[in-house]
């Protein structure tokens, strides 16, 4: 009986260690699988490549892309805000006397010469009358701000009207301190309307407040329109572009064409062969409107990667669109 049990034992025993080499086996089989499969992504996604950063080999694939010669290019900063355009020069219209407005001769936009007559004001108290006292234009223009209505009391303070030039127009802004110390006079700006969105008007500063406003820490700038134009109006409101700093004297590229790697940058350049391409670490300088200034690590006359840069790497081989559509 004791025999009967020990056989059995090691028979057991044979099944528990036949087991665990089978187990063995297929964890040992299931890493060489993995192992294959990293090194074949190592080769890189593209059949014969090496990699994001590895060469090709002979049957490596052709990717295309579109490129552009490096070549300097001005980056204009600027400054976006709003304003207001107005009228070059406007005179404020105040009554010589306080009483009732008792005729009101023009309204809103009407067009005045000097000496017309504005309104009246009956300065009659209950038992006191005396002659209206009549209100005129101390200079020719239109009418900017609606007057005063009939019967509505004044004092020789009180704002009758505004009279302003509306052939000549001009643009009140207000810049934020940070950039107050890039404001010169004679700078240019794109002004765009709100009734005509797709059209730029242009605009230069012809003065600069001297002082900044200390509860709104802006500082005000006057922009007079570079031509006349008789779809602009006084009154109107005015988003302004001002042109502010030129950086000037280096090449320039869209940030899209630059690859990150570890907090490096780099652009792929197409070698001499017209084939292949070769990747260079470059420092970058100023930024505006998304292309960057190139300091260094590409020259002149380089043709650089500029659409199809997330598939390349060192020496890969290229077809370049932008040349073949010059061809064509």
């Amino acid at each position: 009986m004791s025999e009967q049990q020990d056989n059995l034992e090691k028979k057991a025993i044979s099944k528990k260690g036949l087991t665990a080499i089978i187990v063995i086996a297929a964890i040992v089989l299931t890493f060489a699988i993995i192992i294959l499969l990293n090194v074949k992504k190592s080769k890189g996604g593209m059949p014969g490549g090496r990699g994001a950063w590895g060469g090709g080999g002979p049957n490596a694939s052709v990717t295309s892309v579109r490129t552009i010669v490096a070549r300097d290019v001005d980056l204009h900063s600027y400054v976006r805000t709003n304003g207001e355009v107005e009228t070059q020069s406007a005179i404020e219209v105040f009554p010589s006397i306080g009483g009732r407005v008792v005729e009101i001769a023009v309204s809103l936009g009407s067009q005045v010469e000097k000496g017309d007559l504005i309104g009246y004001i009956d300065p009659s108290e209950p038992g006191a009358y005396y002659a209206k006292s009549p209100i005129y234009a101390p200079i020719s223009g239109s009418i900017l701000t609606s007057p005063v209505k009939t019967g509505q009391k004044v004092t020789a303070s009180t704002l009758i009207t505004k009279i302003g030039d509306v052939d000549n127009l001009q643009i009140s802004a207000k810049i934020p301190e940070r950039y107050v110390a890039e404001l010169k006079i004679g700078q240019k700006a794109e002004i765009t309307l709100e009734a005509y969105p797709d059209v730029k008007f242009m605009a230069s500063v012809v003065r600069i407040s001297p002082v900044v406003d200390s509860a709104t820490r802006t500082k005000e700038i006057i922009l007079n329109f570079d031509k006349k134009d008789s779809r602009i109006n006084a009154g109107m409101f005015a988003k302004v572009k001002l042109y502010t700093v030129v950086y000037s004297g280096e090449i320039a590229i869209n940030q899209d064409a630059l690859v990150n790697n570890s907090d490096k940058y780099y652009l792929f350049v197409v070698n001499d062969d017209g084939e292949t391409v070769r990747r260079c670490e470059v420092t970058l300088g100023k930024n505006v409107d998304g292309y960057y200034q190139i300091l260094s690590g590409i020259n002149k006359g380089d043709r650089v990667v500029v659409e199809g840069t997330l598939t390349l790497y060192e020496g890969a081989k290229i077809k370049d669109i932008e040349k073949a559509d010059n061809r064509s």
